[in-house]
């Protein structure tokens, strides 16, 4: 029976020769697959698949002069979605999109309706499969300060954490600066967590880091970085973790399997499939990526 125990220990060590550790312990992200959207042939941009798994929320494309909607498409399997229509409640006649929604089906999103009045840029409303409804702004994410501009946001599963992000635009689209900050909700408004700056200090640096994508036990944190300083600046889609809610963040590691232009990374609520969006062809499309 040892020499039995033995063999099987060396042809299992023997299988596993040249495979990192970590590799055995957690999957890695496989190679991204297309997204297909049936009866949606734009722009997609900013994917968020529902806590549900039911809905695929994004909007179309949000270059300046275009008007930029939330869309809704329902679920048919992993990479194939019916769209429904516009998000019925939650648009406007300027920029809606980054949706994201927790599991009382509250919906956050971006919307510069009412910035010139407010500095504030983060709605709230309720989605009930087929429309936005209650749909108000957020208090308490902005630093009320012109030209700052909350521009990605995503809610915590539970609903009592955002992840948005503070850019400073001084003219053209993209932002000076963009960093990562956390706030936590208080009754119907937020306030910035004051250990944020802590947590997220392997994250936010001198480069654009923006579209915040944080899993169901917030141990798990994607995001967008872009170095504006490079000639000709690409956006990299990055992986950090912690081993608790109070802890910061772990130094990041670009997703290997994602390569392009990619931004907007998504998580499912099982932490299985990553959604994001990929610039071909001048063309923005929707990826998935599965663990």
């Amino acid at each position: 029976m040892i020499r039995a125990a033995a063999r099987l220990l060396a042809i299992v060590a023997g299988l596993l020769a040249g495979v990192p550790f970590a590799t055995a312990q957690e999957p890695a992200f496989g190679e991204p697959q297309r997204v297909t959207l049936r009866g949606w042939d734009a722009d997609a941009m900013e994917p968020f698949l529902t806590r549900d798994g039911q809905y695929l929320l994004f909007n179309n494309r949000n270059d300046p002069g275009v008007d930029t909607n939330l869309q809704a498409a329902r679920r048919i399997d992993d990479l194939n979605f019916e769209w429904t229509g516009e998000l019925t409640g939650a648009n406007s006649a300027v920029l809606d999109g980054v949706p994201s929604v927790d599991d009382r089906g509250d919906l956050y999103f971006v919307s510069l309706r009412s910035y010139p009045e407010t500095l504030s840029s983060i709605y709230r409303a309720h989605f009930d499969g087929r429309a936005a409804e209650r749909v108000a702004l957020v208090d308490g994410t902005s630093v009320r300060l012109p030209g700052v501009i909350n521009f990605d946001a995503e809610i915590s599963a539970d609903g009592r954490t955002l992840f948005l992000v503070d850019g400073r635009f001084r003219g053209g689209h993209l932002p000076r600066s963009a960093d990562i900050v956390i706030a936590v909700r208080e009754g119907e408004r937020f306030r910035r967590l004051p250990d944020g700056m802590r947590q997220l200090a392997a994250i936010n640096t001198a480069a654009l880091e923006y579209a915040p994508a944080v899993s169901t036990d917030q141990l798990e944190l994607f995001f967008t970085r872009m170095d504006r300083r490079q000639r000709m600046p690409r956006p990299e889609i990055l992986r950090s973790t912690r081993k608790h809610v109070h802890e910061p963040f772990g130094a990041p590691e670009r997703i290997p399997a994602i390569t392009g232009f990619a931004e907007a990374p998504a998580l499912s609520t099982d932490a299985h499939l990553l959604y994001f969006h990929r610039l071909e062809a001048g063309r923005f499309v929707l990826y998935m990526s599965r663990r």
